[in-house]
């Protein structure tokens, strides 16, 4: 089958059959029917059995699906499962931090941002913004940058085992976005050092020119973290009490998530999650 037959483009863009396909397989078990033999997949999904096998082979092969010998039946593989847990995860985590990222937002009267780390990148969950603040930060929900990009990547990578910070710079390495964005790697683990030790960073102007934040961990029932917190403003509207202020705002806010994720020891150093 050539490019012509799998791919065709329409008003909405690319469309590709053979993904529509292995999607309408997957789509094809319930609770009701978990299990398949070939010739009742081919009649549930309506699609050839050549057509099948290929695209059963390849869902096996990244464990989407999972074949059965003994009993000559496919079933829904493992890795969906991992997919769904990680989807939940975020939605909980959200749902669990809301009341408290609004209270922080009231409190601090800032920009509060809501992140994790998901496939080596950084991936804002929430935000709140203040209703009268004319200023409007450009990382909005769902928006994904570098992982080490400003106050929340810089919390949770120094989170993170030093073999998987390496790995990751190796795979995304530092660039600059700021006049004071840190790119020389051995200084950017030095300062994540630093976040370790004290739980917690404030940044000035090293993601955005002009905008500073503090940010914390959160942790969860195991001691590790899993998100972060913080808050975000322009620098020249805050002097050092303020900041200081804004850090014992966003470090009672981290605890009070942390705790209702189960954590329930002394909030200190950052706990690496591996």
């Amino acid at each position: 089958m050539n490019r012509i037959d799998t791919e065709t483009r329409s008003d909405k863009g690319f469309y590709n059959r053979s993904l529509e396909r292995a999607l309408q397989i997957m789509c094809a078990f319930t609770s009701e029917r978990n299990a398949y033999t070939l010739t009742q997949l081919t009649e549930a999904v309506r699609l050839p059995k050549a057509t099948t096998i290929r695209l059963c082979s390849t869902l096996i092969k990244y464990g989407f699906m999972k074949f059965d010998h003994a009993s000559m039946q496919y079933s829904l593989g493992i890795k969906l499962f991992e997919l769904g847990s990680i989807v939940y995860s975020s939605l909980s985590l959200r749902k669990t931090a809301s009341p408290f990222l609004h209270q922080l937002q009231v409190r601090s009267g800032k920009t509060c941002f809501l992140g994790i780390l998901e496939n080596d990148e950084l991936v804002y969950l929430d935000k709140r913004e203040s209703p009268g603040n004319p200023i409007r930060f450009a990382s909005q929900i769902g928006r994904i940058r570098p992982p080490y990009f400003g106050m929340l990547g810089q919390v949770l990578m120094a989170s993170l085992p030093e073999d998987e910070v390496d790995r990751i710079l190796q795979k995304t390495p530092l660039a600059s976005h700021a006049k004071n964005t840190t790119t020389d790697p051995y200084e950017f683990r030095e300062k994540l050092a630093r976040i370790r030790k004290q739980g917690y960073i404030i940044e000035d102007g090293e993601a955005i020119e002009g905008i500073s934040g503090v940010a914390a961990p959160i942790y969860n029932f195991t001691g590790s973290t899993v998100a972060a917190v913080g808050v975000s403003f322009i620098s020249s509207s805050v002097d050092a009490k303020g900041k200081e202020a804004l850090l014992a705002e966003v470090l009672k806010a981290a605890d009070a998530i942390s705790q209702e994720m189960g954590y329930g020891g002394v909030r200190g150093p950052s706990v690496a999650t591996g």
